[in-house]
């Protein structure tokens, strides 16, 4: 009997590429405007630098449980004309949107943290499907484009929602913040990227038809293996989530011995909590309820494939130094290029304007890379060297944060940061999604996340510890830590693979 052939999708023009993008051009306003500005805002409302680190947990950690979460359900979803991703894309939006209106209205310092923390939810609630759309959207062949088309996007939007502040200060908006208030120039720019961003993803869900699951069968025949990439936990023993737990009392003792930053007692409590999720998940497998959310995410998580694992380390520690540079560039910049750590001075307030140019300058050399050149070094080295080059690049601007003193010249730092930055939005999903089940994209995109928020909690609960003990007062030694990072993860990439 012959087999059936294999269908391939329709191959995606630019403005195919373009609709299913666009929508990221507005979340990313919102995520510009939240790393940009909530230290700024925070500190203008009454936080001292070394309690930024807590306040920013909120955004990590709902990352951490969001993605997998609504990568899980969006896999499973369908809801007619509105398709798999489209929900959670629309969903997530009007949510942000809303944070983004109510945000300016903090008063209160509890306010605005809890505020951030439904901002980030909502924005990964939109943002996760779309790293899957992609997949689900295009064929093999044009996954690099359809990446590198959706990080030219997000640096687009991240320059966009950067300079907002900067722009309206020029144009003579009053950017002094009142006391235990926030400037006028981030409250107008939080109201205009809260419109932009709905009209945005508005646009994506109203030019894009989505495949149903009976054309992603033809299309691909792993569409219909659906526990290809997970791990059978009915046949694990029930002690294997124990170590988890004990870990995560050793951390909680020794925050508690070594009087650490409280902050850390949540790593702990992850740590354990992923031991609790595994005992949870194993019980339910072997009582026959493998196909439930907590089993199949676990599973899953468990039975990553081998280079998923490997990209996985490398995501690790590029999202380390991302993550100290939004914490700590206001305070930096204010402190060795302005000559100020006062948030109520004019000094500061003018170097907070400044790091959103140094922002969109960096987003602004993403957009461009992401088309030019990291397609012309691909071609050349391959996806994994060429990640692995332009990570070297940002550990240069890093570094370059330590030795030079003139603001103007930071914006070469920029373009290195910006040319790494453009790497890790596009080369590991473009390796990754031909690499996955198209069944499962959206959980183990989902997944893949984890090791962006991950990084992230570990900043956030440990470098301020640190920074306390061995540099108290010099927030600059945080970007000395995150060019080691980025070295860290260039050197891994060369392990992925030569042929990739």
């Amino acid at each position: 009997m012959k087999e059936a052939a294999v269908l391939e999708k329709p191959r995606q023009g630019w403005a195919g590429l373009w609709n299913i993008s666009f929508g990221f051009f507005g979340i990313q306003i919102g995520f510009a405007l939240q790393n940009a500005n909530m230290s700024r805002v925070f500190q203008s409302l009454g936080s001292s630098i070394d309690d930024l680190p807590a306040l920013w947990i909120a955004a990590p950690l709902t990352g951490l449980l969001v993605q997998p979460v609504v990568g899980h359900l969006s896999d499973r979803t369908w809801l007619g004309r509105l398709g798999r991703r489209r929900p959670y894309f629309l969903a997530g939006a009007v949510l942000a949107a809303s944070a983004l209106l109510a945000m300016p209205q903090s008063g209160e310092l509890l306010m605005a943290a809890m505020l951030l923390w439904m901002l980030d939810a909502s924005l990964n609630i939109s943002m996760e499907p779309f790293r899957a759309f992609v997949g689900d959207m295009l064929r093999k062949d044009q996954h690099t484009a359809g990446y590198a088309v959706q990080t030219a996007f997000i640096g687009v939007g991240a320059v966009v929602g950067s300079l907002f502040p900067y722009v309206l200060d020029h144009l003579g908006v009053s950017n002094v913040a009142p006391p235990g208030g926030i400037p006028d120039t981030v409250r107008l720019s939080f109201w205009a990227g809260g419109a932009a961003l709905l009209a945005a993803v508005l646009w994506t869900v109203m030019t894009t038809r989505e495949y149903s699951p009976e054309e992603q069968a033809a299309f691909d025949e792993a569409a219909a293996e659906q526990a290809v990439g997970g791990e059978n936990l009915a046949a694990r023993s029930m002690v294997s989530g124990l170590p988890w737990i004990v870990a995560g009392l050793l951390v909680a003792l020794g925050v508690y011995v070594w009087k650490l930053e409280k902050e850390v007692y949540l790593l702990g409590g992850l740590l354990a909590g992923y031991g609790l999720a595994v005992l949870g998940a194993i019980r339910l497998a072997r009582a026959g309820r493998g196909t439930s959310m907590l089993a199949g995410i676990v599973g899953d998580f468990s039975g990553m494939p081998p280079i998923m694992k490997r990209l996985a380390f490398v995501q690790f520690f590029s999202w380390s130094a991302l993550f100290i540079m939004w914490i700590n560039t206001t305070p930096v910049v204010a402190q060795y290029h302005f000559g100020s750590a006062d948030p109520a001075s004019a000094a500061y307030q003018a170097a907070a304007n400044w790091v959103g140019v140094l922002f969109s300058v960096y987003n602004g050399v993403a957009a461009i890379a992401a088309l030019v050149v990291l397609p012309w070094l691909a071609a050349r080295l391959g996806k994994a060297r060429t990640h692995a080059a332009c990570l070297v690049l940002g550990a240069a601007g890093f570094a370059g944060f330590m030795v030079l003193r003139d603001p103007d010249m930071l914006t070469v730092c920029e373009i290195g940061i910006g040319i790494a930055w453009a790497s890790i939005l596009a080369m590991p999903y473009a390796i990754l999604a031909s690499s996955l089940p198209q069944a499962k994209l959206g959980v183990f995109m989902g997944l893949f996340n984890v090791f962006v928020v991950l990084p992230q909690l570990l900043v956030a609960t440990v470098m301020g510890s640190i920074m306390k003990a061995f540099f108290p007062g010099e927030p600059i030694w945080t970007m000395g830590f995150a060019a080691a990072t980025l070295l860290v993860a260039a050197f891994a990439s060369l392990r992925i693979g030569k042929d990739i």
